[in-house]
């Protein structure tokens, strides 16, 4: 450094006598590999604003240029060069691509900054750390890679929800999803009917970053949308230089790692013998000329001979997955970047019919224009998926409902069903295998996601950009459920006969257009200077955005006039259409400014005005501020070779909350009518219509955050490095759905203002590169997180029952609550006791209170979701072989083992005495503890049911070979690999699966572990 000093002060001093010796340096700035031009390259003298860029050729033309200069070339993706000015003529420049300046951009809102740069709680996981193998939807690439996001996913359907939360979730019954913006569009929360993952019309392959905004400082400039964090997708674009093809190809092959213990055929004789002696004539074996086949697919005569069926297997089987995609990348013409893609998923998943169908496409384009003022920015992405929407719950219901020793198949190859005497009614069970077979439920989506920036550097005053980007967000679905003549699920009553008969046919379908769109215009002034104030990036414009949802059903009945399945018309809405809209418009500004190179200051306001309120209300205005200090720039340390990155960060900003359509629909604070009930029409000839409920006073749900955090790195090549952020949440005005008096809402609930909420916590992401050399590469990436929140106020209310805490059995229970002065979503349970011998003592539980009397109020809270998680991988790379583990887990948390109270039960096979008997747990072998009789009220809510939800999943092992030069020499690569996904499961939880994001076990789809092969081919 000091060098670097003499030669400065030298430059100053020799000035005087260079002044008379300008010159004119021209040249060409190539890509070293390609050798290919590379437009817009920046081209300037070190220590100064004398600069220039190159053309769409590459060429550039610098004056004023002095002998000794530095000349300093550099391009984003490109490893920086420096060339000392000597009376060239000419320079001719290659640079050489380094994917670590790659990865230090970070795509924030409305721009772009540097990872050193950056005064927010920003995080960016690259497609080089992604989750690898078997990867259906590109929510999977993200679990557990950076600290205090969760994903848990619904199980292992091929489109399962994610459930995200970034630092635990700001709301209690509005929205708590973060806001998801690709390529500049933000998407809609209300996914398209047929699908509830909003990752899923989106390639996997297609992905280069995802971006993470966490605090308010960081999230404020999208304002009313980002109080949950904001999740920023960057696709790939087309790369300079030669043209560039990819092919990859994978297959899968799954399987269910643990089935529910429940008693097979002669295990349940046992059982009916032992407990309920009674009634082995249902079962037939008082009979002892009666034996058990092992062969459930055969026809059995019942009654004489009794099938072993295991109905998880019946309903169960390998799951296929293939994956195949190609995309291009390079220059049309010579001057168009250009990036295209195809890709093609089909997943026949574990349940059976349980079929997924995906085809992908997408297009970038990245032109530049009018010497490079103008940059074009086109995107799109279309999807079209087909799948067939089994009824998992039912059907995995079924499977642990039916009487293990009943058949697949009658004798004459019907379907095997329990039946209550001659009406033939289903008697409390069904077949699971029948429902799946009989019964069709294709739902077709297709979507387009499309935007277009244009980012014009004006000529007149170059440092100020003027943008406009326009986006669009489109799907078409449709829906279509028939039935078969052999599908029980089409059984309706034939008012003829009083009995009830198979009627197929179609029963429902749904054509349904959602469309969101978006323009957002803003002017960018971005300048360097040589003073105190080193740099000022600022952004000032406005947003606009509209969703519309626009569709029909048709409802279809039995009519037992005609005996045909007829469509159910509503006179007041014939059609049965829906049309739902929404708009947002917001007004932004933001100002980063540098003082002294390593001071950094972030201000930002944003005003959003929401449709969903009146006009009084509509408006919010919502301030942030972050101030960075880069500690590594200052004299004491910018020589260190121990400390090379150090960077304290300062956080504090307001958002706003108003998306409360899952709970209260579009339109919350209008009086509004629907059309009432055909069959209660009172005046004949007049269409009568019923009053919606509605509340006039609502406002801003609003959410204030603190942060504080601390990057850093150390040694040479930063061996060590990552970040550390402790912060906290207040959300105020909370929108709650609580009940109200009869006679005020017109209705018993209705969404209000009430109460408060606070989250806290810690994140550490750490990454360290313990070996480095030409031929062996060691890399090891970690993260923990800490959250805990706390409900603190609800306008005088002691607590509110979210709706997903209903437990599947005893209707109306629900077995957690948002409580006052208790995190949300805790357990409210009754304490269980125990024997010495550690056995639950039925109708026990502990008076916590101590007055001698067991009630409501001996109940406790005990939270439910994790306040710990984590996810930690390691990466080596031996000459050409690569090997990836990634594992993701929590380290409390509870979870409702709701199989056990459905099934865990002596009296459970008899219902109501019926003439069906219901499959139970293996009390034999543990599964349950056969002193529970029955399961009522309180025995739901005792925490017997609540187990330990800890678990660490490996995600993900590959083991890679790529072999080089395959074409020719330098050209050409191909890499296998083989992988397995869902490797295993360590936990002490006793049921299917503990990773369940409401804590609620109940009827899950398992999620499969998945061997894959695939191939990577480059070109």
């Amino acid at each position: 450094m000091k060098t670097i000093y003499s030669k400065l002060l030298l430059l100053l001093l020799l000035l005087p006598f260079t002044a008379l010796a300008q010159s004119t340096l021209k040249g060409t700035v190539s890509d070293v590999t390609s050798g290919q031009p590379i437009p817009g390259a920046n081209v300037i003298v070190e220590g100064t604003t004398n600069g220039t860029s190159t053309d769409i050729d590459g060429n550039f033309t610098l004056t004023n240029v002095n002998t000794g200069d530095r000349i300093l070339i550099s391009f984003l993706g490109y490893a920086d060069q420096v060339v000392e000015y000597n009376g060239q003529s000419s320079l001719n420049i290659s640079l050489q691509e380094d994917a670590t300046q790659l990865q230090e951009v970070v795509v924030i809102g409305y721009g772009t900054t540097t990872k050193k740069d950056a005064t927010g709680a920003v995080d960016v996981v690259s497609a080089k750390d992604f989750n690898k193998g078997a990867i259906v939807n590109a929510d999977q690439l993200l679990t557990g890679r950076s600290p205090g996001v969760r994903i848990t996913n619904a199980g292992g359907q091929p489109d399962a929800a994610p459930n995200i939360r970034i630092r635990g979730g700001s709301s209690l019954t509005a929205q708590n999803s973060p806001l998801i913006i690709v390529d500049g569009v933000p998407l809609d929360y209300v996914s398209p009917a047929g699908t509830s993952n909003p990752f899923a019309m989106l390639n996997p392959n297609d992905i280069e970053s995802y971006t993470i905004l966490k605090d308010a400082s960081a999230t404020a400039i999208y304002g009313s949308r980002a109080s949950n964090g904001v999740i920023i997708i960057t696709t790939k674009k087309g790369t300079s230089g030669t043209p560039q093809f990819t092919y990859s190809a994978n297959v899968a092959f799954g399987n269910v790692t643990k089935h529910i213990d429940m008693m097979d055929a002669k295990t349940f004789t046992k059982f009916i013998q032992e407990y309920h002696p009674d009634l082995t004539n249902k079962l037939g074996v008082d009979d002892p000329s009666n034996e058990l086949v092992d062969n459930p697919a055969t026809p059995q005569i019942e009654g004489r001979i009794l099938s072993n069926t295991n109905w998880q297997d019946a309903i169960m089987r390998t799951s296929i997955l293939t994956d195949n995609n190609f995309s291009a990348s390079g220059k049309l013409f010579k001057t168009l970047p250009v990036r295209a893609s195809v890709g093609y998923l089909k997943n026949e998943a574990l349940v059976k019919t349980s079929d997924y169908e995906r085809y992908t496409a997408s297009l970038k384009v990245t032109p530049t224009f009018l010497d490079d003022h103008l940059k074009v920015d086109f995107s799109a992405k279309g999807m079209k998926s087909k799948k067939n929407a089994i009824d998992e719950a039912a059907a995995i219901a079924g499977s642990l409902n039916m009487d293990p020793t009943k058949p697949i198949y009658n004798a004459d190859g019907s379907y095997a069903q329990v039946t209550a005497g001659s009406t033939g009614k289903l008697d409390g069970q069904f077949n699971p295998v029948n429902l799946l077979r009989e019964r069709s439920r294709p739902e077709e989506i297709q979507k387009l996601i499309a935007s277009m920036q244009l980012d014009y550097k004006l000529h007149f005053l170059p440092d100020v950009r003027a943008i406009v980007n326009m986006g669009v967000e489109a799907s078409r679905s449709k829906i279509t459920e028939t039935f078969t003549d052999k599908a029980f699920a089409a059984y309706q009553l034939d008012n003829t006969t009083s009995t009830y008969r198979y009627h197929p046919g179609k029963n429902y379908g749904e054509n349904q257009n959602i469309t969101n769109r978006t323009l957002d215009t803003y002017l960018a002034y971005t300048k360097n200077f040589s003073g105190f104030i080193t740099r000022v990036d600022a952004q000032a414009g406005h947003t606009y955005q509209d969703f519309k949802n626009d569709g029909y059903k048709e409802i279809y009945r039995y009519n037992s006039t005609t005996g045909d399945r007829e469509l159910a018309v509503n006179a007041q809405n014939p059609n049965n259409r829906y049309y739902n809209k929404s708009v947002l418009e917001s007004y932004f500004g933001r100002a980063n400014v540098d003082f002294a190179d390593k001071y950094l200051l972030t201000l930002t306001m944003r005003a959003d005005g929401s449709s969903f309120f009146r006009k009084d209300n509509r408006w919010g205005y919502y301030p942030a501020a972050a101030l960075a200090w880069r500690i590594t720039d200052e004299n004491f340390l910018k020589n260190s070779q121990t400390i090379t990155n150090l960077k304290l960060r300062l956080g504090y900003g307001q958002t706003g909350q108003q998306d409360i359509t899952q709970s209260a629909g579009y339109y919350p604070t209008s009086a509004l009518y629907e059309p009432g009930d055909t069959n209660g029409q009172y005046l004949p000839g007049y269409n009568t219509y019923s009053p919606l409920a509605f509340n006039d006073d609502l406002q801003w749900e609003t959410t204030t955050t603190y942060n504080v955090g601390l990057d850093f790195a150390f040694f040479k090549n930063d061996i060590l490095s990552g970040s550390l952020d402790v912060y906290k949440r207040d959300t105020d005005h909370l929108l709650v759905k609580t009940s109200v008096a009869p006679g005020q809402y017109l209705s018993n609930e209705i969404i209000q203002n009430i109460g408060s909420l606070t989250n806290k916590g810690v994140e550490v992401d750490l990454r360290l590169k313990p070996i480095t050399t030409d031929n062996f590469k060691w890399e090891l990436l970690g993260n923990i997180a800490y959250n805990i929140g706390e409900v603190t106020d609800l306008g005088g209310r002691s607590s509110i029952d979210p709706v997903e805490a209903k437990l599947p059995v005893s209707t109306g229970i629900t077995f957690a609550r948002h409580a006052v002065g208790e995190q949300p979503y805790s357990a409210y349970m009754y304490e269980q006791l125990y024997d010495k011998s550690g056995r639950p003592i039925v109708g026990a539980y502990k008076d916590r209170n101590g007055d001698g009397t067991i009630d409501v109020n001996d109940r406790y809270y005990t939270p439910l979701r994790p306040n710990w998680t984590y996810g930690f991988s390691t990466n080596f790379t031996y000459k050409n072989f690569d090997f990836t583990a990634s594992f993701h887990g929590q380290l409390d948390g509870k979870v409702y083992n709701a199989a056990k109270l459905q099934g865990g039960w002596t009296n459970r096979p008899v219902p109501n005495n019926s003439n069906s008997l219901n499959n139970v747990l293996d009390f034999y072998n543990g599964a349950a503890d056969p002193r529970f009789t029955n399961i009522l009220d309180p025995i739901p809510l005792s925490d017997y049911y609540l187990e330990n939800g800890a678990f660490l999943r490996c995600d993900n092992i590959t083991l890679g070979y790529r072999v080089n030069d395959i074409i020719k020499s330098g050209y050409g690569s191909i890499r296998i690999y083989a992988a397995v996904n869902n490797a295993f499961l360590v936990t002490k939880y006793s049921g299917q699966d503990p990773e369940n994001f409401n804590a609620l076990d109940s009827n899950f789809y398992p999620r499969p572990r998945l061997w894959s092969f695939g191939l990577n081919f480059d070109f």
